[in-house]
């Protein structure tokens, strides 16, 4: 691989480049420089949410990276100062988890082992494992982030700042002390959020049973299924819906009688012999008394349990319309108990999800491992009725990956069931990119917006700030160090367990001993506290927090709609009744490209490095970024998508620097040695006007999409861009920079290209920092002014509004639509562009359009190989126009009703279409549609040589005569002499002497054409001969010799 970082060279690498750069940004000090350039200027504030530093990052992480490094790059240009701190999430279970593994047991079994100092200074030892490896690949990515004024979850300052946000919502008495059912991580003993469940849900085997349970004072029995067969010795009640038929059916075989829902009796009697007997409503069935099913609590029938109860959440969906009720293990169960007013409940279940000594059967048994037994005790009994197994979604914890439970645990809430109507009218002030997640994703859940279980029952962590007397029961929630040393007389460094929980005080004139509760804080607390605690808010920095409140910005994956933005949020409101952030820009998942998950034990990616040192970073960046990932949607990462992005955007601007560079090294040509006498408007070339109004329409276009942060339509406009610039401009214009002379019209074209580069340059030095930096340093030696050092030191270019002509910049858009059709109906025809053509008629309805086509003529004329060009605007001479609906856009909108418009657009006539497009907007059966609605097609009429597409059509004069398949040949024959010109290593400039010999048709050519040919290869003379001497080609049939000399 080449090591050559000097991008006007041949052997130039990119990878080599990007390393350059990396030390001429830190030898010059640039990113500190261009904060230390904007600190007057207003803030910009962005929060950078933080991961966890216990495995290495990937390329989900590198996404939400780049994200974070676009905006803030393009901000600070605009003249912003952004501040950016990178972050440590410090705490919680991935930390214990993986120290739970490396120690090889529970952290309860570690506790009483080493001690809770023992187990956190474990903690402690893995928390920033691998900020090395992270700070070495983001600043390859080309992230400028500030690592060494960094924000770590376990630093006192932050945790205090945590209590504070918690002591503020005490007083609010939003905090409150709950028994509830919650999802619980058995392998971890702790308390797990809704929304982190929500992130890992897998399709489960597990066994579906029908249990029998008797009536009391009747010989029948009530059917109920289940999922969840663990759950049945702490059964306290069945349910069933007031409203839903219910039938006792007789089981001919068994001699049972049984209750079921009268809709589940052909799934509950299949295989089986089932005869109605009765009929009757659920209310029917109400306070009917069963025997329990197992004996552990069958005391707790004098408290009201073992009853049949009533409640709408019961359905015949599946099972048999009968649900069993064990309300430590069900939300619905628990709720169902309390509104009949039972309070009996029953957890006969410890931490680590195993039966206690009270279900003395399965004591120490994992609940899930005893399943299989409770089934077959159930079995024997003679009450298991059906026995099937079922695939489902089921619920797992997303640290130790295994199944979670739901129980009954006393837990500290924080009340956002109250705050619901707050949280949606925050939600509806953020501009959430893609928009569809504001009202969908994230108002869904908030519309849904349960408690918030804040409590964990580990060691870990910011430990909750309650004191309870141990006598009154009073509680007090301490704010900061300052109130724990008012209260207690201790000073302390350190606000983790070992060092907080012995601190106890009184109060005077009250009894009893304040003790802090066990419990430590959720870590998604602690990140949803970061806009305070990053800056130890209140006790720090408050015109700094109250200048960035709320953050213009925030970035990270769709997976955190329901974690971190669901935290800012619900803190934001209850703290400051605001959303915390303006806008959200939420990137979708990275899959491998096999479409799973990327696995290093699968090795189905490569490592980001290593694609890095491979194809660069700026085409890593590219690439995720001009993804559907920046529109919240799943990436199946392809390498060859890196290294596409190479050949897309990078190289054809790099060979746009570069063909530049060559010319003006040729003749010293530098910026300041000419200026436009008028506007540029007035220069005479049109291709000069039309890339410079491009060039201040992507600029407008760039402004305002960022501004709306609407990535996914920047990129693709910058890689239109660069195609229109090498693609279409400089390969026209090339010829303009050949001549000797230095004219007006070659200063003009050398005063555009570098224009249009140089900002360009600038344009894509938030996307692809690294190779505009590249060329910006190469290009400043051409002027003789002290430029700015860095090209991301430079202000974000401005649309010069006057440059903007947007006719010509559609005109030449329909003459690039043109070449392409001339092009596609020569391939029909058989003929090669070396022929040329009579004429072409372009043809369309609008008179203005056609007139700025013209002035582009001599280009179609030179594309195409036409001799004349015609103009016709009777587009019903040529074509018929017929229509289709944009399906992505009416599908959604018009719904069911969808395929009666798309008949009805699909059998417009042309007279309406056309009208359409003259009004701009149709209405059919009183739905109005705009252009952005229908799409417009054009069908060439029979007899004619029309081709079309949607926005022109051309008609081409096919017919070939002799004297021109004589100018093709001669067009053949400086194909053959450039490309000799290239292998023999001459220079662009160079002149040269012609000796050539040819069959007898091709010498015919050449001498009518000599003075074509001599012009196009820069040849001083061009002698004809009938020897067989030199170079040899084959053009059509026909010999070609040639030999050539360079001159002087």
């Amino acid at each position: 691989m080449s090591t050559n970082s000097n991008p006007a060279d041949d052997d130039y690498s990119f990878v080599a480049g990007e390393h350059n750069i990396l030390s001429f940004w830190d030898d010059q000090q640039i990113f500190q420089r261009s904060l230390q350039q904007t600190q007057n200027s207003a803030p910009y504030t962005f929060y950078d949410g933080p991961p966890f530093a216990t495995g290495l990052p990937h390329h989900g992480h590198l996404v939400g990276s780049i994200l974070k490094d676009v905006v803030p790059r393009y901000f600070t240009m605009k003249g912003y100062h952004v501040q950016r701190r990178f972050g440590w999430d410090c705490h919680g279970l991935p930390i214990e988890h993986e120290i739970d593994k490396s120690l090889g047991m529970s952290s309860q079994e570690a506790v009483e082992k080493l001690g809770i100092k023992g187990y956190n200074d474990e903690c402690r030892n893995i928390v920033l494992r691998y900020t090395t490896e992270w700070k070495t690949t983001i600043e390859r990515i080309g992230r400028w982030v500030d690592f060494d004024n960094d924000y770590k979850t376990m630093e006192p300052w932050y945790m205090e700042s945590v209590w504070w946000v918690v002591k503020q919502l005490w007083e609010k008495d939003l905090i409150y002390r709950g028994v509830k059912v919650v999802p619980f991580s058995t392998a971890l003993g702790t308390v797990l959020s809704n929304f982190e469940i929500a992130s890992n849900y897998q399709d489960v085997q597990d066994p579906a049973i029908t249990v029998l349970f008797k009536l009391i004072g009747e010989n029948t029995y009530v059917a109920a299924w289940t999922t969840t067969p663990w759950t049945l010795p702490s059964n306290l009640g069945l349910c069933v819906g007031a409203d839903i038929d219910y039938i006792k059916v007789r089981d001919e075989d068994e001699k049972l009688e049984i209750y079921i829902a009268r809709d589940r009796l052909d799934e509950v009697g299949k295989n089986k012999t089932l005869t109605v007997l009765e009929e009757l409503k659920g209310t029917d069935l109400k306070g009917r008394r069963y025997e329990p099913l197992f004996n552990y609590f069958a005391d707790l029938a004098t408290e009201g349990a073992f009853q049949i109860l009533l409640d709408d959440y019961v359905t015949t969906d599946s099972g048999t319309g009968i649900v069993h009720q064990a309300p430590a293990f069900g939300e619905d169960d628990f709720r169902v108990m309390k509104n009949a007013n039972i309070d009996a409940t029953v957890c006969p279940v410890d931490m680590s999800g195993r039966f206690t000594e009270e279900v003395s059967d399965f004591a120490g048994q994992h609940v899930k491992d005893a399943d299989k037994h409770i089934i077959r005790a159930i079995k024997d009994m003679g009450r298991l009725y059906r026995h099937e197994t079922i695939e489902h979604s089921y619920p797992f914890c997303p640290r130790s990956d295994t199944p979670i439970i739901y129980r009954t645990i006393d837990s500290w809430y924080v009340r956002v069931e109250n705050m619901r109507d707050k949280l949606i009218e925050a939600n509806k002030q953020i501009n959430w990119v893609p928009g569809h997640l504001q009202a969908g994703r994230m108002g869904n859940w908030l519309e849904g917006a349960i408690d918030w279980a804040i409590s964990r029952n580990r060691y870990w962590g910011t430990p909750l700030p309650i004191w309870i007397n141990d006598v009154t029961g009073n509680m007090i929630c301490v704010g900061s160090r300052q109130e724990l040393e008012d209260l207690t007389g201790a000073t302390v460094d350190d606000l983790h367990r070992e060092n907080i929980d012995p601190l106890t005080f009184s109060i005077a004139g009250e009894e009893g001993t304040y003790c802090r509760i066990e419990e430590v804080l959720d870590c998604w607390f602690e990140s949803g506290s970061m806009p305070y605690a990053q800056l130890h808010y209140p006790f720090e920095n408050q015109s700094v927090f109250d200048e960035g409140f709320p953050a213009e910005f925030i970035a990270e994956g769709l997976d955190q709609t329901r974690g971190w933005f669901y935290t800012l949020i619900v803190l934001g409101a209850a703290l400051f009744d605001t959303h915390p952030f303006k806008n959200v820009v939420v990137n979708g998942i990275v899959m491998a490209e096999d479409g799973k998950k990327m696995s290093k034990r699968l090795k189905n990616y490569t490592p980001p490095d290593d694609l890095m040192e491979n194809y660069g970073a700026d085409a890593l960046r590219l690439y995720l970024i001009n993804s559907g990932l920046v529109r919240a949607e799943e990436q199946r990462f392809a390498d060859a998508g890196v290294k596409d992005m190479v050949r897309r955007a990078l190289l054809p601007w790099l060979n746009a620097f570069k063909f530049f560079n060559t010319y003006a090294l040729i003749d010293q040509w530098h910026p300041d040695d000419w200026q436009p006498t008028g506007q540029w408007s007035e220069i005479n070339s049109i291709m000069d006007q039309w890339i410079l109004s491009r060039l201040q329409t992507l600029k407008l276009n760039i402004s305002l999409e960022m501004e709306g942060y609407r990535l996914y339509n920047v990129v693709p406009a910058l890689f239109e861009f660069i195609e229109d610039l090498t693609n279409w401009y400089i390969r026209l214009n090339r010829t303009r920079f050949w001549h000797e002379e230095m004219s007006e019209d070659k200063h003009a074209a050398y005063h555009t290209l570098y224009t249009t580069i140089h900002e360009l340059n600038l344009s894509m030095a938030p996307f692809a920092p690294f190779l505009a930096e590249s060329l910006y340093q190469a290009m400043k030696s051409l002027r003789a002014d002290n430029e700015t050092d860095s090209v991301h030191l430079c202000a974000y270019p401005d649309p010069e509004n006057a440059l903007i002509q947007p006719l010509l910049e559609q005109a030449v858009t329909r003459m690039q639509h043109i070449i392409l059709l001339g092009r596609q109906k020569r391939n029909q025809e058989k003929i090669k562009t070396k022929y040329p053509l009579r004429s072409l008629t372009i043809i369309h309805k609008d008179t203005s359009l056609l007139d700025e086509i013209a002035k582009l003529q001599d280009y179609i004329q030179a594309e195409l190989n036409v001799k004349e060009v015609k103009y016709s605007s009777e587009e019903s001479k040529y074509i018929d126009l017929y229509a289709k609906p944009n399906s992505p856009v009416l599908g959604k909108r018009l719904g069911s009703r969808f395929k009666e418009f798309k008949l009805a657009i699909e059998t417009m006539s042309s007279e309406a279409i056309s009208k359409f497009q003259n009004d701009g907007e149709v209405t059919i059966d009183d739905e109005t549609f705009k252009p952005e609605d229908i799409l417009v097609f054009r069908e060439a009429r029979e007899g004619t040589n029309t081709v079309s597409d949607r926005f022109i059509s051309v008609d081409t004069d096919c017919e070939l005569d002799d004297d021109l398949i004589d100018e093709g040949l001669a067009r053949e024959v400086v194909n053959r002499i450039q490309k000799s010109r290239r292998d023999l290593g001459l220079n662009v400039v160079d002149r040269i002497n012609l000796n050539i010999s040819a069959s007898e048709k091709l010498q015919a050519a050449i001498v009518a054409h000599q003075d074509y040919i001599k012009k196009e290869t820069l040849a001083v003379q061009l002698t004809l001969n009938q020897g067989k001497e030199g170079l040899e080609f084959l053009i059509d049939d026909h010999e070609l010799y040639l030999s050539i000399e360079k001159t002087g």
